[in-house]
């Protein structure tokens, strides 16, 4: 029997649902850090599985950068309308906003690693996402501008 502190550690550190935290706990014996792994395998899987789906909704979102001299705006694509108005649909949106204002363009932005989380990069963050909300995300435009 899993402890059932060691599901809500991993669902806050991940923000994976309960029930696949469970089974990634169970299947690493109770390990977090392995379940950790397991989520993440899970969840390239299941990004690699939605990336034919058609992404028609989204939004447009645009980040100013304080000192007025950046800017940045993004589209960024999902299957459902639904989930363009989830709040973690617009987190992730103002991530990539900030990442595209932080970076020039040294490699795709989906090969930069993550500006919060250099062990992660922009392909990781997005399969998290993808994972999350079940759906395909797809980053289709954005320009940056800088002064």
């Amino acid at each position: 029997m899993l402890n059932i502190e060691k599901i809500k550690q991993l669902r806050h550190e991940t923000d994976v649902s309960y029930m696949e935290c469970k089974k990634a706990l169970e299947q690493s014996k109770g390990n977090l850090e392995k379940a950790k792994d397991v989520l993440k395998k899970r969840g390239k899987e299941l990004a690699e599985k939605k990336s034919s789906r058609d992404t028609n909704q989204g939004i447009i979102v645009s980040y100013i950068h304080p000192n007025k001299k950046i800017g940045v705006l993004l589209e960024i694509n999902c299957e459902t309308d639904f989930v363009s108005k989830s709040q973690d649909f617009q987190n992730l949106a103002h991530e990539l906003c900030l990442q595209i204002a932080a970076y020039r363009g040294e490699k795709t932005i989906l090969e930069q690693s993550w500006i919060k989380d250099e062990k992660k990069t922009i392909k990781n963050l997005l399969e998290e996402y993808i994972a999350k909300s079940g759906e395909n995300i797809t980053l289709k435009n954005f320009a940056r501008y800088e002064l």
